[in-house]
Protein backbone atom coordinates (compact mmCIF):
# COMPACT_ATOMS: atom_id res chain seq x y z
CA UNK A 1 0.00 0.00 0.00
CA UNK A 2 1.36 3.22 -0.57
CA UNK A 3 2.23 5.88 2.35
CA UNK A 4 -0.43 8.19 1.19
CA UNK A 5 -3.11 5.75 1.11
CA UNK A 6 -1.53 4.67 4.33
CA UNK A 7 -1.98 7.95 5.53
CA UNK A 8 -5.84 8.25 4.67
CA UNK A 9 -6.87 5.05 5.78
CA UNK A 10 -5.36 5.97 9.34
CA UNK A 11 -6.80 9.31 9.25
CA UNK A 12 -10.37 8.00 8.54
CA UNK A 13 -9.72 5.03 11.31
CA UNK A 14 -8.96 7.70 13.88
CA UNK A 15 -11.81 9.74 13.09
CA UNK A 16 -14.19 7.31 13.44
CA UNK A 17 -12.87 5.99 16.85
CA UNK A 18 -12.73 9.63 17.85
CA UNK A 19 -17.08 9.02 18.18
CA UNK A 20 -16.73 6.03 19.64
CA UNK A 21 -14.51 7.58 22.41
CA UNK A 22 -16.77 10.37 23.47
CA UNK A 23 -17.73 9.69 27.20
CA UNK A 24 -21.29 10.31 28.56
CA UNK A 25 -21.57 13.21 29.99
CA UNK A 26 -23.16 13.38 33.57
CA UNK A 27 -24.28 16.23 36.24
CA UNK A 28 -22.13 16.03 39.74
CA UNK A 29 -23.56 18.81 42.05
CA UNK A 30 -23.19 22.50 39.90
CA UNK A 31 -20.72 20.77 37.28
CA UNK A 32 -21.14 18.97 34.17
CA UNK A 33 -18.22 15.77 34.32
CA UNK A 34 -16.83 12.70 32.57
CA UNK A 35 -16.85 9.17 33.80
CA UNK A 36 -13.58 10.12 36.08
CA UNK A 37 -15.43 13.66 37.79
CA UNK A 38 -13.56 15.71 35.92
CA UNK A 39 -15.67 19.00 35.14
CA UNK A 40 -15.74 19.38 31.57
CA UNK A 41 -16.85 23.24 30.37
CA UNK A 42 -18.14 23.33 26.85
CA UNK A 43 -18.51 26.03 24.24
CA UNK A 44 -19.52 25.89 21.03
CA UNK A 45 -21.98 27.04 18.26
CA UNK A 46 -25.27 26.71 17.18
CA UNK A 47 -26.10 25.64 13.71
CA UNK A 48 -29.37 27.14 12.40
CA UNK A 49 -32.38 24.19 11.44
CA UNK A 50 -30.61 21.11 9.90
CA UNK A 51 -33.60 21.47 7.53
CA UNK A 52 -32.65 24.72 5.90
CA UNK A 53 -28.94 23.60 5.85
CA UNK A 54 -29.86 20.63 3.96
CA UNK A 55 -31.67 22.21 1.54
CA UNK A 56 -29.46 24.94 0.61
CA UNK A 57 -26.51 21.89 0.36
CA UNK A 58 -24.63 23.06 3.82
CA UNK A 59 -25.51 20.00 5.88
CA UNK A 60 -22.58 17.96 5.27
CA UNK A 61 -19.30 16.98 7.01
CA UNK A 62 -17.76 19.91 6.34
CA UNK A 63 -19.92 22.41 7.98
CA UNK A 64 -18.44 20.72 10.74
CA UNK A 65 -15.28 20.30 10.36
CA UNK A 66 -15.66 24.31 10.32
CA UNK A 67 -16.68 24.74 13.68
CA UNK A 68 -14.26 22.10 14.87
CA UNK A 69 -11.66 24.80 13.36
CA UNK A 70 -13.60 27.27 15.25
CA UNK A 71 -12.84 26.03 18.80
CA UNK A 72 -15.80 24.07 19.31
CA UNK A 73 -16.70 21.31 21.43
CA UNK A 74 -20.17 21.58 21.50
CA UNK A 75 -22.80 22.05 18.66
CA UNK A 76 -26.48 22.78 19.19
CA UNK A 77 -29.10 21.82 16.64
CA UNK A 78 -32.57 24.09 16.68
CA UNK A 79 -35.41 22.05 15.29
CA UNK A 80 -38.17 24.12 14.51
CA UNK A 81 -42.00 22.13 14.84
CA UNK A 82 -42.73 23.26 11.15
CA UNK A 83 -39.67 22.09 9.83
CA UNK A 84 -39.99 18.30 11.79
CA UNK A 85 -43.42 18.59 10.44
CA UNK A 86 -42.69 19.38 6.65
CA UNK A 87 -39.61 17.01 6.38
CA UNK A 88 -41.57 13.96 8.15
CA UNK A 89 -40.42 12.48 11.48
CA UNK A 90 -38.04 9.07 9.37
CA UNK A 91 -36.45 12.18 7.08
CA UNK A 92 -36.08 14.52 9.86
CA UNK A 93 -34.26 11.94 11.72
CA UNK A 94 -32.09 11.11 9.02
CA UNK A 95 -30.71 14.33 8.95
CA UNK A 96 -30.08 14.09 12.81
CA UNK A 97 -28.25 10.74 12.51
CA UNK A 98 -25.69 12.40 9.85
CA UNK A 99 -25.29 15.59 12.02
CA UNK A 100 -25.02 13.29 14.99
CA UNK A 101 -22.06 11.41 13.55
CA UNK A 102 -20.10 13.82 11.56
CA UNK A 103 -20.10 15.91 15.20
CA UNK A 104 -19.49 13.34 16.80
CA UNK A 105 -16.54 12.43 14.32
CA UNK A 106 -15.13 15.67 15.37
CA UNK A 107 -15.13 15.36 18.64
CA UNK A 108 -18.32 17.27 19.82
CA UNK A 109 -21.40 16.91 21.77
CA UNK A 110 -24.24 17.78 20.17
CA UNK A 111 -27.50 19.27 22.35
CA UNK A 112 -30.63 18.49 20.63
CA UNK A 113 -33.33 22.13 21.00
CA UNK A 114 -36.98 21.97 20.30
CA UNK A 115 -36.74 25.27 18.80
CA UNK A 116 -40.08 26.71 19.44
CA UNK A 117 -41.05 30.27 21.16
CA UNK A 118 -44.16 31.11 23.18
CA UNK A 119 -46.51 29.88 25.37
CA UNK A 120 -46.35 25.76 25.66
CA UNK A 121 -49.03 25.53 27.74
CA UNK A 122 -52.04 28.00 25.79
CA UNK A 123 -49.94 26.85 22.92
CA UNK A 124 -49.80 30.75 21.36
CA UNK A 125 -46.68 30.91 19.29
CA UNK A 126 -44.80 34.42 18.59
CA UNK A 127 -44.94 33.03 15.18
CA UNK A 128 -46.32 30.32 13.11
CA UNK A 129 -43.19 28.49 12.06
CA UNK A 130 -42.91 28.21 16.26
CA UNK A 131 -46.65 26.31 15.76
CA UNK A 132 -46.34 22.95 18.06
CA UNK A 133 -48.74 21.26 20.65
CA UNK A 134 -47.87 19.65 24.16
CA UNK A 135 -48.61 16.34 22.64
CA UNK A 136 -46.44 17.03 19.67
CA UNK A 137 -44.09 18.20 22.11
CA UNK A 138 -44.00 15.47 24.37
CA UNK A 139 -44.10 13.06 21.32
CA UNK A 140 -40.94 14.53 20.00
CA UNK A 141 -38.90 13.56 23.07
CA UNK A 142 -40.54 10.43 22.80
CA UNK A 143 -38.77 10.00 19.83
CA UNK A 144 -35.34 11.43 21.11
CA UNK A 145 -35.20 9.52 24.11
CA UNK A 146 -35.73 6.11 22.20
CA UNK A 147 -33.77 7.17 19.29
CA UNK A 148 -30.92 8.67 21.06
CA UNK A 149 -30.98 7.86 24.52
CA UNK A 150 -27.95 5.72 24.75
CA UNK A 151 -25.65 7.92 21.94
CA UNK A 152 -23.21 9.61 24.12
CA UNK A 153 -22.99 12.44 21.27
CA UNK A 154 -26.04 12.84 22.29
CA UNK A 155 -25.52 14.73 25.68
CA UNK A 156 -28.09 17.52 26.06
CA UNK A 157 -31.88 17.71 25.49
CA UNK A 158 -33.18 21.57 25.49
CA UNK A 159 -36.62 20.92 26.58
CA UNK A 160 -37.51 24.00 24.75
CA UNK A 161 -36.08 26.80 23.27
CA UNK A 162 -37.54 30.30 24.40
CA UNK A 163 -40.88 30.17 26.59
CA UNK A 164 -42.45 33.52 26.43
CA UNK A 165 -45.88 34.97 27.38
CA UNK A 166 -44.99 37.74 25.30
CA UNK A 167 -46.06 40.53 27.65
CA UNK A 168 -49.57 38.59 27.63
CA UNK A 169 -50.63 38.61 24.16
CA UNK A 170 -49.88 34.85 24.44
CA UNK A 171 -51.89 34.10 27.58
CA UNK A 172 -50.61 33.36 30.56
CA UNK A 173 -48.16 30.65 32.71
CA UNK A 174 -47.15 30.47 36.21
CA UNK A 175 -43.41 29.28 36.81
CA UNK A 176 -45.52 26.26 38.92
CA UNK A 177 -47.45 25.92 35.44
CA UNK A 178 -43.73 25.76 33.64
CA UNK A 179 -42.47 23.69 36.14
CA UNK A 180 -45.10 20.99 35.71
CA UNK A 181 -44.63 21.20 31.76
CA UNK A 182 -40.93 20.38 32.06
CA UNK A 183 -41.21 17.39 34.51
CA UNK A 184 -43.77 15.66 32.11
CA UNK A 185 -41.11 16.52 29.30
CA UNK A 186 -38.22 14.88 31.41
CA UNK A 187 -40.44 12.01 33.17
CA UNK A 188 -41.18 11.20 28.86
CA UNK A 189 -37.39 11.26 27.78
CA UNK A 190 -35.86 9.66 30.45
CA UNK A 191 -38.97 6.46 30.42
CA UNK A 192 -37.84 6.33 26.80
CA UNK A 193 -33.84 5.55 27.35
CA UNK A 194 -32.85 9.02 27.06
CA UNK A 195 -29.49 9.32 29.04
CA UNK A 196 -29.14 13.16 28.03
CA UNK A 197 -28.91 16.01 29.87
CA UNK A 198 -32.38 17.76 30.18
CA UNK A 199 -32.08 21.59 29.78
CA UNK A 200 -34.90 23.94 30.86
CA UNK A 201 -35.17 27.38 30.16
CA UNK A 202 -36.78 30.12 32.52
CA UNK A 203 -39.32 32.68 30.47
CA UNK A 204 -38.53 36.06 28.97
CA UNK A 205 -37.36 34.31 26.45
CA UNK A 206 -34.82 31.99 27.88
CA UNK A 207 -33.45 34.81 29.74
CA UNK A 208 -34.99 34.81 33.57
CA UNK A 209 -34.28 32.00 35.69
CA UNK A 210 -34.99 34.18 39.28
CA UNK A 211 -38.07 31.24 40.25
CA UNK A 212 -35.28 28.54 40.21
CA UNK A 213 -33.98 30.16 43.64
CA UNK A 214 -37.61 29.24 45.51
CA UNK A 215 -38.55 26.53 43.18
CA UNK A 216 -36.29 24.77 41.26
CA UNK A 217 -37.45 21.78 39.19
CA UNK A 218 -37.58 18.58 41.18
CA UNK A 219 -35.64 16.04 39.29
CA UNK A 220 -32.25 14.90 39.15
CA UNK A 221 -29.31 15.37 36.65
CA UNK A 222 -30.44 18.33 34.97
CA UNK A 223 -29.60 21.90 34.04
CA UNK A 224 -30.94 25.65 33.64
CA UNK A 225 -30.69 27.63 30.18
CA UNK A 226 -30.49 31.16 29.95
CA UNK A 227 -30.20 33.41 26.93
CA UNK A 228 -28.61 36.37 27.94
CA UNK A 229 -28.38 38.76 24.90
CA UNK A 230 -26.97 42.22 25.37
CA UNK A 231 -30.09 43.98 25.10
CA UNK A 232 -31.92 42.45 27.87
CA UNK A 233 -30.34 44.54 29.93
CA UNK A 234 -28.27 48.03 30.15
CA UNK A 235 -24.77 48.11 30.89
CA UNK A 236 -22.91 46.82 33.44
CA UNK A 237 -25.06 43.89 32.96
CA UNK A 238 -22.53 41.55 35.53
CA UNK A 239 -24.43 42.30 38.81
CA UNK A 240 -28.28 42.25 36.62
CA UNK A 241 -26.98 38.85 35.08
CA UNK A 242 -26.05 37.31 38.87
CA UNK A 243 -29.21 38.41 40.13
CA UNK A 244 -31.27 36.59 36.92
CA UNK A 245 -29.77 33.52 35.98
CA UNK A 246 -26.33 33.56 37.10
CA UNK A 247 -26.85 32.60 41.03
CA UNK A 248 -27.69 29.68 39.49
CA UNK A 249 -24.47 28.24 38.96
CA UNK A 250 -24.20 27.84 42.83
CA UNK A 251 -26.08 24.78 42.78
CA UNK A 252 -26.64 23.61 39.63
CA UNK A 253 -25.01 23.49 35.59
CA UNK A 254 -25.99 26.48 34.02
CA UNK A 255 -25.51 26.69 30.15
CA UNK A 256 -26.28 29.96 28.14
CA UNK A 257 -27.30 28.37 24.79
CA UNK A 258 -27.58 31.45 23.26
CA UNK A 259 -25.23 34.13 23.47
CA UNK A 260 -24.13 36.50 20.44
CA UNK A 261 -23.95 40.59 18.90
CA UNK A 262 -24.10 42.45 16.06
CA UNK A 263 -23.43 46.16 15.54
CA UNK A 264 -26.82 48.18 14.19
CA UNK A 265 -25.47 48.30 10.95
CA UNK A 266 -24.80 44.61 10.27
CA UNK A 267 -27.35 42.16 8.26
CA UNK A 268 -30.45 41.21 10.78
CA UNK A 269 -29.74 43.42 13.55
CA UNK A 270 -32.48 43.32 15.67
CA UNK A 271 -33.49 43.79 19.42
CA UNK A 272 -31.71 41.95 21.52
CA UNK A 273 -28.97 41.30 20.20
CA UNK A 274 -27.34 44.79 19.14
CA UNK A 275 -24.26 45.49 20.99
CA UNK A 276 -20.41 45.34 20.35
CA UNK A 277 -17.20 43.37 21.65
CA UNK A 278 -17.43 44.99 24.72
CA UNK A 279 -20.41 42.34 25.52
CA UNK A 280 -18.26 39.54 24.24
CA UNK A 281 -15.56 40.63 26.78
CA UNK A 282 -18.01 40.71 29.49
CA UNK A 283 -20.35 37.63 28.72
CA UNK A 284 -17.10 35.27 28.36
CA UNK A 285 -15.15 36.79 31.46
CA UNK A 286 -18.38 36.46 33.47
CA UNK A 287 -18.56 32.79 32.02
CA UNK A 288 -15.41 31.92 32.36
CA UNK A 289 -14.63 32.79 36.19
CA UNK A 290 -17.58 30.86 36.91
CA UNK A 291 -17.30 28.11 34.73
CA UNK A 292 -20.59 28.45 33.28
CA UNK A 293 -20.50 26.58 29.60
CA UNK A 294 -22.45 28.69 26.21
CA UNK A 295 -23.12 28.34 22.84
CA UNK A 296 -22.74 31.29 20.55
CA UNK A 297 -25.82 31.95 17.46
CA UNK A 298 -25.27 31.40 15.16
CA UNK A 299 -23.54 29.25 12.66
CA UNK A 300 -24.89 30.38 9.49
CA UNK A 301 -24.43 33.64 6.41
CA UNK A 302 -28.27 34.39 6.60
CA UNK A 303 -29.25 33.76 9.93
CA UNK A 304 -28.92 37.00 12.53
CA UNK A 305 -26.39 37.37 14.19
CA UNK A 306 -24.44 35.86 11.77
CA UNK A 307 -21.65 34.30 11.98
CA UNK A 308 -19.73 34.13 8.67
CA UNK A 309 -20.72 35.98 5.80
CA UNK A 310 -20.71 33.41 2.59
CA UNK A 311 -20.06 29.96 1.53
CA UNK A 312 -15.91 30.44 2.00
CA UNK A 313 -17.20 30.76 6.00
CA UNK A 314 -15.24 34.24 5.94
CA UNK A 315 -16.03 35.59 9.74
CA UNK A 316 -18.55 38.10 10.44
CA UNK A 317 -17.57 41.18 12.83
CA UNK A 318 -19.30 38.66 15.34
CA UNK A 319 -17.71 35.42 14.13
CA UNK A 320 -14.16 36.90 14.36
CA UNK A 321 -14.71 37.71 17.94
CA UNK A 322 -16.09 34.26 18.73
CA UNK A 323 -13.52 32.51 16.78
CA UNK A 324 -10.72 33.96 18.18
CA UNK A 325 -12.27 33.53 22.04
CA UNK A 326 -13.05 29.57 21.11
CA UNK A 327 -9.83 28.93 20.00
CA UNK A 328 -8.19 30.74 22.72
CA UNK A 329 -9.09 27.65 24.86
CA UNK A 330 -6.85 24.74 26.26
CA UNK A 331 -9.75 21.64 26.87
Amino acid sequence: MKRASIFVTLFMLSLASLQAQLDRISVSGNSFVDPSGKEIVFRGYSSSDPDKLESQGDWNQEYFEEMKRWGANLVRFPIHPTAWNKRGKEAYLKLLDDGIKWAGDQGMYVIIDWHSIGNLRTEMYQDDMYNTTQKETFDFWRTIGAKYGKNPVVAFYELYNEPTTYNGQLGTSSWAQWKELNTEMIGIVRANGGEGIPLVAGFNWAYNLTPVKDDPIEAEGIAYVSHPYPQKRNKPWEDQWTKDWGFVKEKHPLILTEIGFCGPEDPGAHVPVISDESYGDAITNYSDERNISYVVWVFDRQWAPRLFEDEQYTPSRHGRYFKKKLNSYKY
